[in-house]
């Protein structure tokens, strides 16, 4: 696609020199963004980190616990990214929690599923998918409870 994209634009430039508009030359007939380069500028989105509050350190601690657990965090660096959720979603659907689609997205039903473990482990959350103060103090919390 990229091949068919530089050629058009190639004979577009040619065209708007022939024509004398350089300055439109490369822009007249842009060829508008595929279906991939969509999905690659969508999933920017989806990788970014949300530490819910916790510092590296404890983001740390978290995905240490995760890797001790069973479920493999990716790099232990304390930004809780795609891989980071995507394992804490396969261990709340594995518990019952019902994290939803494992995305490694921090929705709702992901905070929802964190919501009903640090409940579990002392945590009194309203359970409704709003990572909150309190629901971030209730993380914060926990992953200080535990250590790499």
């Amino acid at each position: 696609m990229r091949a068919l994209t530089k050629a058009l634009v190639g004979v577009t430039t040619a065209v708007g020199i022939a024509a004398g508009g350089l300055a439109t030359a490369g822009t007249a007939m842009a060829v508008p963004a595929t279906a991939q380069e969509r999905v690659v500028s969508a999933e920017a989105g989806v990788l970014a980190v949300e530490n819910l509050g916790l510092n590296t350190t404890r983001a740390k601690n978290w995905q240490c616990w995760l890797r001790d657990t069973g479920y493999n965090p990716g790099t232990i660096d304390g930004q809780l990214g795609t891989n980071s959720w995507k394992a804490a979603q396969r261990k709340f659907n594995d518990l019952g929690y019902n994290a939803g689609t494992v995305d490694g997205v921090v929705g709702p039903n992901t905070i929802r599923a964190l919501q009903r473990y640090l409940n579990r482990h002392g945590a009194s959350l309203a359970v409704d998918g709003v990572a909150g103060s309190a629901t971030k103090a209730a993380f914060w919390n926990f992953a200080g409870t535990v250590r790499c």
